[in-house]
């Protein structure tokens, strides 16, 4: 924390001071303007391509038809109330955090005889234009989705929550950054302790920077721990976020990520999908239902067909078809491993790929892995089926950090089913979902509410129900409100 530093009645020390503080000369894009008007000196700091240069120049020719008299007695509130027409003005006493305040995009003006830096808030960003999100693409729908800059973001937000009770409260995270970051919440709906506990939390990050924006908060909320499975979601849509803050979620708007982070989310928020609510209510139980088998076959499909292939006893006579006719030339699991590190590589190689060479990719991929490798032996036919579902499940889970956590808990219960067979897969799978159930989101049962068990709410969770017939929130959120 910087000791506070008020202005001093000698005009040319704040100005020097301020000079210092930002190191003006060392930077090229920081910029000081040494000013008179109405025989004052007066001063502006601002960083070059951050402030609206209309914008300034528009107020600088209202103080250059300034005369001595205008600025006789009350300067600052003359200036503030009819010289300086301008929607978001501020003023600060500190000047460390007048100076840091610039770094943030404002522009800082110091007159000659005021106790008070003013602030301009006019900022702008390079800013790329709101498009519908790759990873949340719906049939029909909004084409709109978050972008890096917070204050469009919150404006996307507020377009779809017109609520007088909609909070958007301010923080600064980083040391060094001083990053923007919203909390985001419907008052008299969201639980406040939650709130709270939220903000709480926040307040406490000690870091540098957010290099990483969302992910980096999400590991200090999160804690020291190794969990793969996120606890948080989120989202680049207006509309999946502004859903959440009716139900009594909070969000979180970090500066510099198009993604808002929704808490807490459980196990269940990271398998929904706008889709779903996009068409009529028996379509929407359909897709959903699909989804659901999809993330159960990327999880289970590959363990336990390879248990059913080397334990055939474990088979009726009907289904003895099962397995592969012809083994290859390595051990079973090994072609399983082996597939499961091509696929990571292919997805990681399509990631850093050009969007012009995607195709070609794909092409060499498929001949690569898919044909070549069977036909020499590597890799079985029935590897590559089994192996094609399961991914295709991984790529149908909504949530693409849920999708990864998945494919590692997919490998694991692999291996344990190689090594010990049916006791493996049975306490491998015994210990995964013992693991979810004692998972915390925000001090909240991750597999709520499977466990503890609430009929309704999980009847909702597998059930996408009728909008007009679904007029209560969920209860683990302790909502001000339960029923709309």
């Amino acid at each position: 924390m910087n000791e506070q530093k008020f202005l001093s009645h000698n005009y040319d020390s704040n100005i020097k001071y301020i000079r210092d503080y930002l190191q003006v000369d060392k930077s090229f894009d920081l910029i000081h303007l040494d000013l008179e008007y109405a025989n004052r000196s007066m001063s502006l700091f601002l960083v070059d391509g951050f402030a609206k240069d209309e914008i300034l120049h528009y107020l600088m020719r209202f103080l250059a038809e300034l005369d001595e008299k205008d600025l006789a007695e009350n300067t600052l509130e003359r200036l503030l109330k009819r010289y300086l027409p301008y929607v978001e003005l501020d003023v600060e006493k500190d000047l460390n955090k007048a100076a840091e305040t610039v770094l943030a995009g404002p522009t800082a003006l110091v007159v000659d005889g005021i106790d008070h830096v003013i602030i301009i808030d006019a900022r702008t960003y390079p800013v790329r234009g709101p498009a519908e999100p790759d990873l949340e693409k719906v049939v029909r729908g909004a084409r709109d989705g978050y972008v890096e800059t917070i204050i469009f973001n919150t404006a996307l937000t507020r377009r779809k929550v017109r609520d007088r009770s909609l909070r958007m409260e301010y923080m600064s995270i980083g040391r060094r950054s001083k990053t923007d970051v919203c909390v985001c919440y419907i008052a008299d709906v969201a639980d406040q302790k939650k709130v709270d506990q939220l903000k709480s939390h926040l307040e406490e990050i000690d870091t540098d920077g957010l290099p990483m924006a969302e992910k980096t908060i999400e590991e200090y909320l999160s804690g020291k721990t190794w969990n793969p499975y996120p606890t948080i979601r989120y989202t680049e849509r207006p509309d999946t976020a502004a859903t959440h803050l009716y139900e009594g979620h909070i969000l979180v708007i970090i500066d510099g990520s198009p993604s808002v982070m929704i808490t807490p989310a459980t196990f269940w928020h990271h398998l929904q999908h706008a889709e779903e609510y996009r068409q009529k209510p028996f379509v929407g139980v359909y897709l959903r239902l699909v989804r659901f088998l999809a993330v159960f076959a990327s999880i289970f499909l590959l363990p336990l067909y390879y248990l059913l292939s080397m334990e055939t006893n474990l088979l009726p006579d009907s289904l003895h078809f099962i397995g592969p006719k012809d083994i290859g030339l390595i051990p079973l699991i090994y072609q399983f491993i082996l597939a499961e590190v091509g696929v990571d590589v292919l997805r990681m190689a399509a990631i850093h790929t050009p969007s012009a060479l995607a195709t070609a990719l794909g092409l060499v991929s498929a001949i690569l892995i898919g044909q070549i490798a069977v036909e020499v032996g590597l890799f079985s036919n029935e590897v590559i089926l089994y192996l094609a579902a399961a991914v295709m499940g991984t790529f149908a889970t909504p949530s693409y950090e849920l999708s990864l956590a998945n494919r590692l808990i997919r490998i694991i219960l692999l291996i344990a089913t190689a090594l010990f067979g049916l006791e493996g897969f049975v306490i491998g799978s015994t210990i995964f979902l013992l693991y979810l159930i004692q998972l915390k989101t925000f001090y909240i049962g991750y597999f709520w509410p499977f466990i503890p068990f609430d009929a309704k709410a999980m009847l909702n969770v597998l059930i996408r129900q009728p909008i007009p017939t679904d007029n209560s929130r969920p209860s683990f959120l302790n909502p001000q409100d339960p029923d709309r």
